[in-house]
């Protein structure tokens, strides 16, 4: 008689399996043992990979599990994989093309996760520059052929991205050619070879760049708004969960509206009597509030960072030695956008934050981005992820390094920023104002991403803030209004903002999962609390959520239910 195997099994197996279909992803999860080789992006190479998935998910469901923390690991891995099966199914997983995130992006920066010193190091650079434009090629027929069906998505987003990768290739903006400067940041190997590896891979990049906008941009719809369905299935795979997508556009004014009061209160503590307005004019203004240049703005984020990590440790969060490191970075491009990569799997790489700053970007302001260092840092995504690549003794290896949900992870991210004033670490009114700030964006991404895409109507009486004036009432939501609204709501550099709408416009779902994802979060926890009652530790549940790993938001509460 043969024996099942199990699901920790089965999931460790698939690991193995999928980082060799996938080497980007392993180098991106910290495997090792794939540095050399490129992810094949033709037809075959997702064939190939939705094969593997389908196959696993078969096996996955016929196993039983032993207790109910492989329970949790079940229940995990068959919703998140179900749900990029039924997104291929769709055709959305192959045609994805976002300023935010491609196939494109990922092998531009996968170069940012490795090694450059030393032989072996610039041996595997080579190796995978080499393969760039293959990988490209593959991409181009696949993107064409999925055309060719129909699945295409808007022409503002090729446009974009062509626009992006200008940028990279140094024929626009001021970072200069990224892979050119890949190699003068090399250490060792031959700079003759290698300089003729990045040109040849830039070059493809730039060919790329030409092939979306000649080729796939007059293809690409004019419609930017994807509709109910197609939003649905992206919201339920963004968060893990299937909400009431009216209800929670509804529930995104009603949460601005509280951001609005809280912000009103905030800034009278600033200044007496001013608004939010002024009260940011009077913090922009002090000179002792400003950081002049990018390398000292990333050394007041690592030093923030550090101190954090030091405060938090043993006191409000177990955290394990290997996790006590984070490294702040100023990424290599400049698209604009701020984001965390976890460490290898061996804490050899340890997690780091990112900062793409838009060009012209000089002086930083830190009383807005205290709240953004512990959104990336700690308790944010650093201590979510990286504690999770390290509970090898509770977690099967799928669920360490490869599972990932947007509204687990950044509806913690977002949950931790609110934490961080309960615990007291945002006594400064302008930090936390900076928050709320935040947060406001947050909330209206509900409304702007929602409204855009399934083209809803704004609610007649929308007045916000004290004093406000309703936002064009009645009107139907466009991009150009999202852009207005945003303006209005969010105290940020317009570079940001207008980042901000292409990216919702070409990642539909995405942008709402953090302030719903942090939804959920606190009515999880309200629900064991009140479960628990005066039995209930902040400190014990914090630990026990995160040792589940990061997983759908339904499968979370679910987990959670066992508590």
């Amino acid at each position: 008689m043969t024996r099942t195997r199990t699901i920790d099994a089965l999931c460790d197996a698939y690991v193995d399996d999928y980082c060799a279909l996938d080497p980007l992803t392993a180098t991106s999860m910290g495997v090792a043992g794939h540095e050399r080789e490129m992810t094949d992006y033709s037809p075959a190479g997702f064939d190939a990979r939705e094969a593997l998935a389908r196959s696993v998910v078969a096996a996955v469901e016929a196993a039983t599990s032993v207790d109910d923390r492989e329970a949790a690991a079940k229940d995990a891995f068959l919703e998140r994989t179900r749900l990029e099966i039924e997104l291929d199914e769709a055709g959305v997983s192959r045609s994805r093309m976002s300023v935010l995130w491609s196939p494109l992006h990922q092998i531009r920066g996968v170069f940012d996760l490795m090694p450059t010193a030393g032989e072996e190091a610039v041996a595997a650079v080579a190796a995978r520059l080499e393969a760039v434009p293959g990988a490209l090629e593959g991409l181009r027929v696949t993107l064409s052929d999925e055309a060719r069906k129909g699945h295409v998505v808007a022409a503002r987003q090729y446009t974009e991205v062509a626009e992006q990768v200008r940028r990279w290739t140094g024929q626009t903006g001021e970072a200069g050619d990224f892979y050119l400067g890949l190699v003068d940041r090399l250490d060792g190997g031959d700079p003759t070879h290698l300089r003729a590896l990045a040109g040849a891979a830039s070059a493809a990049t730039a060919s790329f760049g030409l092939f979306l906008s000649d080729e796939l941009e007059p293809q690409g719809t004019d419609k930017e708004g994807v509709g109910r369905e197609v939003y649905a299935l992206a919201s339920r795979y963004f968060l893990g969960a299937e909400v009431d997508l009216d209800e929670t556009y509804a529930w995104g004014w009603t949460e601005l509206q509280r951001l609005s009061d809280l912000m009103d209160a905030t800034a009278d503590r600033i200044v007496p009597g001013a608004d939010v307005d002024a009260a940011v004019a009077h913090l922009d203004a002090a000179p002792d509030r400003v950081v002049h240049g990018r390398q000292a703005f990333r050394d007041w984020m690592q030093q923030l960072a550090d101190r954090t990590i030091e405060a938090m440790a043993g006191v409000h969060f177990d955290i394990p030695d290997p996790i006590r490191r984070i490294e702040c970075m100023l990424a290599p491009t400049n698209d604009g956008g701020i984001y965390y990569t976890g460490p290898s799997e061996d804490f050899e790489r340890p997690g780091r934050m990112w900062w793409s700053v838009p060009d012209g970007i000089e002086d930083f302001h830190p009383w807005r981005e205290v709240t953004t260092v512990f959104h990336e840092g700690v308790p944010g995504h650093h201590l979510q992820v990286a504690q999770t690549a390290y509970r090898s003794d509770t977690l099967n290896r799928w669920q360490r390094l490869m599972c990932w949900c947007s509204g687990h992870g950044e509806g913690w991210a977002l949950y931790a920023e609110r934490l961080m004033e309960e615990l007291g670490f945002l006594d400064d009114p302008a930090d936390l104002l900076g928050m709320l700030d935040g947060q406001s964006l947050r909330a209206t991404r509900v409304i702007v991403d929602i409204g855009m895409h399934l083209e809803l109507t704004i609610p007649e009486d929308n007045r916000l803030g004290a004093g406000g004036t309703a936002f064009h009432p009645g009107e139907t939501w466009t991009p150009e209004l999202g852009l207005e609204f945003i303006r209005l709501h969010c105290r940020m550099d317009d570079e940001f903002i207008q980042f901000e709408v292409k990216r919702y416009l070409g990642l539909p779902g995405q942008a709402p999962s953090y302030k719903v994802g942090e939804r959920i979060w606190l009515e999880a926890r309200a629900e064991v609390q009140e479960r628990q009652s005066d039995a209930f530790d902040l400190k014990a549940f914090h630990r026990e959520a995160l040792d589940l790993g990061s997983l759908g938001l339904d499968p979370l509460r679910a987990a959670l239910s066992r508590l």
